[in-house]
């Protein structure tokens, strides 16, 4: 790599985040609350809208086999993605039927997901080793801020006059995706290494030959099943008057906004440089547990109290949690596979992020009731405490990172 490779990546990652912070109160928040208030949406739509950002998770091995075959410069076919969800956010603003608004928030989310392992690529060929985590984190922090300043004036204009501000909204998204379009075409990016297979799903012969990757992804999905089964109630718990929290008080669009984007990224904005700090020095199994612990704590703290104190500890919590969360889902393939795999890496890892992503949050509007939160949250702190436990292990392995190799590895007992 050379510096003007980094700089100039540098330089758009920032641009692109802005964008990028716009697009996440999208899938946290705005898509499942115009859904629950303005299309008085079902258990099925409102988790099928859940799910659009992990179908596209899900996708990678895919993606990235498609693009390692054309011969696609990684960053060029990310920009073709961002335009695909540009389209359909236009397409949702023109057309406000229901049908249409889920099938097309599925396909925006899930294009902006997509990407995620054609980046992780170009992080590892663009960002030298022992600055990638500082770097990642730092264009999170503007990221974190947009998502901030555009949760609190979106629900501020939903509160205002929600029927006419939705599809102001619409517009908006496709304007951030477009935007991103144009970012990631000016991003220096190589075409993907060809691996020899032409088989569509060989990204996951890592599975098979890295026992320290296949354990790591174990452990990582019940970790992963539990806080996707419960993120998206977040937003359920606190717009659907069926379950009257705050003594008896129906919040308003502002106010979920407030619990759900605007409180956690305010602290992952506080916390995220020191994270990304930690990521490029700490090692990555002790760091993983202590965001479990934050993880579990937050779920336990939002959802088995029913008053203001308790929502903003777990919002808190869970924001912190996250950002230390963002560095390491993002970049932890960096440091376990062999520079020309990451991104075969990570298209096994988004995978079944994904998987659980599908799986957890339907699971989890078919399971809730009003009265069944609180265990939901128990069990969840359950699975996580589990993951935790399975990872002490394997802490030896993660003092400095491993360069995964093409053998075969036992798992640790």
């Amino acid at each position: 790599m050379s510096a003007n490779q980094t700089e100039t990546t540098f330089r758009y990652e920032r641009w692109r985040a802005v964008s990028g912070g716009i697009l996440e109160t999208a899938g946290t928040t705005f898509l499942l609350l115009i859904a629950v208030r303005h299309f008085s949406a079902g258990a099925t739509a409102k988790g099928l809208l859940s799910i659009g950002g992990s179908v596209g998770l899900l996708l990678g091995p895919l993606v990235v086999g498609w693009v390692e075959r054309s011969r696609w410069p990684a960053a060029k076919a990310a920009s073709f993605a961002a335009s695909i969800g540009a389209v359909s956010f236009l397409l949702m603003a023109l057309f406000p039927w229901l049908p249409i608004y889920v099938t097309g928030g599925m396909i925006a989310m899930a294009s902006a997901s997509a990407t995620i392992p054609l980046m992780t690529q170009v992080y590892q060929d663009n960002y030298p080793e022992v600055s990638r985590g500082r770097l990642f984190s730092r264009a999170l922090i503007i990221r974190i801020g947009s998502a901030i300043v555009f949760a609190y004036m979106a629900g501020r204009a939903l509160s205002w006059d929600f029927d006419f501000s939705m599809r102001w909204l619409m517009v908006i998204f496709a304007v951030a995706f477009g935007f991103a379009s144009w970012c990631f075409a000016r991003i220096p990016s190589r075409p993907l290494t060809e691996s020899g297979s032409t088989h569509p799903l060989r990204a996951f012969r890592a599975v098979r030959e890295d026992g320290l990757f296949r354990w790591t992804l174990i452990c990582w999905m019940l970790m992963g099943f539990a806080n996707l089964m419960m993120y998206p109630l977040r937003v359920e718990y606190l717009a659907n008057p069926a379950y009257e929290v705050m003594h008896h008080q129906t919040l308003d669009a502002a106010g979920v906004a407030l619990l759900v984007s605007v409180i956690p990224n305010v602290a992952r904005f506080a916390v995220s440089p020191l994270w990304g700090w930690l990521f490029d020095r700490m090692n990555f199994f002790v760091m993983r547990i202590v965001l479990n612990l934050g993880f579990a704590l937050g779920i336990l703290s939002f959802f088995t109290g029913a008053d203001l104190t308790g929502f903003v500890l777990g919002a808190v919590i869970f924001g912190v949690s996250n950002a230390g969360g963002d560095v390491a889902w993002g970049l932890w393939v960096t440091k376990f596979a062999p520079p020309e795999r990451v991104a075969n890496y990570m298209a096994v890892h988004t995978f079944f992020t994904g998987l659980r992503g599908i799986i957890a949050p339907i699971l989890g509007f078919q399971l809730v009731q009003p009265d069944s939160l609180g265990p939901m949250a128990w069990v969840a702190g359950g699975l996580i405490l589990a993951a935790t436990l399975m990872l002490v292990p394997e802490i030896k392995s993660g003092s400095r990172g491993r360069k995964a190799s093409p053998i075969v590895e036992e798992v640790s007992e």
